[in-house]
């Protein structure tokens, strides 16, 4: 599937804003029938407790059964019995009961074994996606798979990713992967990214828009999402610079969302612009005043 439909079926959308107003949610787009993933098991697909396994042998129904694994790693089947099958892909499964069926009870057995209910491997998906929760795997399962699954993205999400990886780590030793997703431009890490393969237990975090607001003498006062790192003189920017009264000496009201605390932090945006003071890196929620100048 080309990178711009399954960006297309998440439903993301992250466009600049205009005139300082929050950019409008688009209408999340809902996951077509074909990107959904396949309910199939992929062939490398292992089997564990909890799976619910269909057991068709043909011309002998009596034999065929729905057999759900077991947390000791069996199924029960006519005639055979306990069958060890966890952790073995589905082909190995059907050519074990062939090759027991064949060797005391049957000539030329004929067996298919499919997936009935996927229950023994899960990621978690949270944050701001349509239908959260926990989601099967099916094999080689993807992060697109899992998000289309999900319901993409609603349109408070940031397309910002975090994978917490639970068993194991990502190459390099990290246990967290953190991505960000372009938008309906996918660009040629988008499609890197959104191939990522996941494991049992790894939590998927739709991460939310964050925002800051620029108010006072300034030229398009608003909210204006944090894209990446956003600093004073970003801001400022982007709201279209001070007006011809605006002070040059800003105040930043910052909430601690911790201790719930106030505090407000002096900025004086000429000194930054010099090089003399830091260019102060806004967080979420921050309020940044433009007061009057006094002549």
């Amino acid at each position: 599937m080309k990178s711009l439909t399954l960006i297309t079926a998440l439903g993301l959308a992250l466009a600049a804003p205009v005139r300082g107003q929050s950019p409008a949610p688009l209408t999340p787009t809902p996951p077509s029938t074909a990107a959904a993933p396949s309910p199939t098991a992929a062939p490398d697909y292992r089997v564990g407790p909890g799976d619910v396994l269909d057991v068709t042998v043909f011309g002998n129904d009596d034999l065929s059964r729905t057999s759900t694994v077991q947390t000791s790693g069996v199924i029960a089947l006519p005639l055979l019995g306990e069958v060890e099958v966890a952790g073995l892909t589905l082909p190995e499964v059907q050519r074990k009961l062939t090759t027991l069926l064949a060797r005391d009870y049957l000539v030329n057995p004929q067996v298919e074994v499919k997936v009935k209910e996927y229950q023994s491997q899960f990621v978690s998906v949270v944050g701001e996606v349509n239908s959260p929760g926990r989601k099967p795997l099916r094999g080689k399962t993807r992060l697109i798979d899992v998000l289309v699954e999900a319901g993409g993205f609603t349109p408070r999400a940031s397309g910002d990713v975090q994978i917490t990886r639970r068993e194991g780590s990502f190459e390099g030793g990290a246990k967290t992967l953190r991505m960000r997703l372009s938008g309906s431009a996918p660009s040629p890490q988008d499609q890197v990214n959104l191939e990522v393969l996941l494991r049992n237990g790894d939590l998927i975090t739709a991460l939310p828009k964050y925002y800051v607001t620029v108010e006072g003498e300034i030229v398009r006062p608003g909210r204006y999402p944090i894209e990446g790192e956003l600093t004073i003189t970003g801001a400022i920017s982007t709201a279209g610079g001070l007006t011809r009264f605006g002070s040059s000496n800003l105040k930043v009201r910052r909430v601690d969302p911790e201790t719930g605390q106030t505090r407000i932090l002096d900025v004086d945006l000429k000194a930054v612009r010099k090089g003399k003071e830091p260019d102060l890196v806004l967080l979420s929620n921050d309020v940044v005043s433009v007061p009057r100048r006094l002549f």
